[in-house]
C-alpha cells in the first residue's frame, strides 16, 4: 500500500507546482494598468491624465473667487452657459441658466464674464487659443482687458 501511495503523492505535488507555475505567470501578466511606467503609457492616455489634471487645477484657481461664483457647479455650468452665448446658443443657453440659478449661483457674475468674453472679440482660427481657455480665463478674472494685437510698424514715408 506504501508503494502505491507514493507514485500518487509524486504526481500530486508535480501537478501542485505545474499549476502554482502557470498561474504564477497569469497573475504577472494581468497586473494592473496602474503599475505601467509612465514611459509606457500611450499618448492618448498621457494627454488623459494632463486633461484631467488642468481640469483640477482650474477647479482650484475658480475656487478662490468670492461668493458662489468659485463653487463647482457654478463654474461648470457657468462656463458652459457662457461658450453657449458666445456660440448663438440662446435656447440651451437659457435651459442651462435655469440649472445655474437653481444651483444658487450669482447671475451678476456670469454677465461680466460674458461680458469679458465679448471685449475679447473673435478667436483667431489659426491661433491655438480655443473657446474653452477664454471662457474659464474670464471666468476667474472677469475684469481682464482684451490682450491688444501690437500694430504692425509704420512704413517709412518717401
Amino acid at each position: 500500500m506504501v508503494c502505491s501511495v507514493r507514485p500518487f503523492a509524486a504526481a500530486l505535488l508535480g501537478g501542485l507546482i505545474l499549476m502554482s507555475a502557470a498561474a504564477g505567470g497569469a497573475w504577472a501578466q494581468s497586473a494592473p494598468p496602474e503599475q505601467k511606467a509612465a514611459e509606457q503609457k500611450s499618448p492618448e492616455e498621457q494627454a488623459k491624465e494632463e486633461a484631467q489634471r488642468r481640469s483640477v487645477e482650474e477647479y482650484a484657481e475658480a475656487a478662490k473667487l468670492p461668493g458662489n461664483a468659485g463653487l463647482p457647479e457654478c463654474v461648470w455650468s457657468g462656463r458652459r452657459i457662457a461658450m453657449l452665448l458666445w456660440r448663438d446658443d440662446i435656447d440651451t443657453a437659457r435651459r442651462h441658466l435655469e440649472l445655474y440659478e437653481r444651483f444658487g449661483c450669482p447671475t451678476e457674475h456670469l454677465k461680466i464674464a460674458f461680458r469679458c468674453l465679448v471685449r475679447q472679440g473673435n478667436i483667431d482660427s489659426k491661433a491655438q487659443e480655443r473657446l474653452s481657455e477664454r471662457v474659464h480665463a474670464c471666468w476667474v478674472n472677469p475684469d481682464a482687458q482684451p490682450a491688444t494685437a501690437t500694430p504692425a510698424p509704420a512704413a517709412p514715408a518717401q
